[in-house]
């Protein structure tokens, strides 16, 4: 009755897997490749996440 009001789970991941990118982009402008690997690849579970949420 009151499925509206619950969050959507895969729309709340693919805004954190926005915002990380977003991180990522930035580290790697500023040439800190460090982090923009371990960023980049946080975002990539992700996103591997969102794929499998989206395919059930």
């Amino acid at each position: 009755m009151f499925s509206f009001l619950k969050s959507d789970p895969v729309k709340k991941l693919k805004k954190e897997y926005e915002k990380k990118v977003a991180e990522a982009m930035n580290a790697q402008r500023n040439g800190d490749i460090k982090t923009y690997s371990s960023l980049i690849s946080e975002s990539e579970k992700m996103w591997s996440e969102i794929q499998k949420l989206e395919n059930q």
